[in-house]
């Protein structure tokens, strides 16, 4: 009975035209909330704040928040460990992750094994995400039936996804009898000192960008 009367609907209107469903509830020109009090204050002293007063704004998330405790980087990481949308599991995960770091780097002070141990795990997984971070990339460009690897610069978002996914899929290449915060942990100290597996994947990587900067011009061509 439906598509008789859709059929009729269309012969008695051919140009009848069906709303399509865009991948966000808000129009274009909407701007992403200024949630963080420390943006806010930015925003005013560089009179941003002001232009953004009379512009159509989107709410901000259910997780995202002002508190001092929020922060978006270690939310992030949150994301990326939860597997099956179980993120109280990866909240505890991350949490012992960051119980075991503050235990190594305190033990690591109690026996003198160095004058400037950072024992702030917080601190110490932002110093490994920037030291992760990769500046290039490598994409496969065909040009006359031949496939170029052509080093392409990496935006800072991608940048940082690529640190935290190195860091997850480094800890869980490791021995499997070993719960994930232990190795997790190890990754993030050797990281945030300059050594580890994510270190050399990192290094590798801009390695095989200056190789192939001969073909860097491909990547306008």
């Amino acid at each position: 009975m439906i598509v008789s009367l859709l059929r009729s609907t269309k012969n008695i209107c051919p140009a009848i035209s069906f709303p399509v469903r865009e991948m966000s509830v808000f129009p274009k020109h909407y701007v992403d909330p200024i949630f963080s009090k420390e943006k806010q204050k930015l925003a005013k002293e560089s009179g941003e704040f002001a232009q953004l007063l009379h512009v159509p704004t989107k709410p901000p998330k259910n997780d995202q928040s002002h508190s001092i405790f929020y922060n978006e980087i270690v939310n992030k990481m949150i994301n990326y460990i939860t597997k099956g949308g179980n993120k109280k599991l990866a909240r505890e995960l991350l949490e012992r992750t960051f119980e075991n770091i503050k235990r190594t780097q305190i033990e690591r002070l109690n026996l003198g094994k160095g004058e400037n141990i950072i024992v702030d795990p917080y601190e110490l997984l932002f110093q490994a995400i920037e030291n992760c971070r990769p500046l290039l990339n490598v994409t496969a460009i065909k040009r006359g039936g031949v496939t170029y690897q052509v080093p392409v610069p990496v935006t800072e978002k991608h940048s940082y996804f690529l640190s935290m996914k190195w860091l997850l899929e480094a800890a869980r290449e490791k021995e499997r009898k070993i719960h994930l915060p232990e190795k997790l942990a190890w990754e993030i100290i050797d990281a945030a000192h300059g050594q580890g597996r994510v270190i050399k994947r990192k290094n590798d990587l801009h390695k095989l960008c200056e190789n192939n900067r001969a073909y860097a011009h491909y990547r306008w061509s």
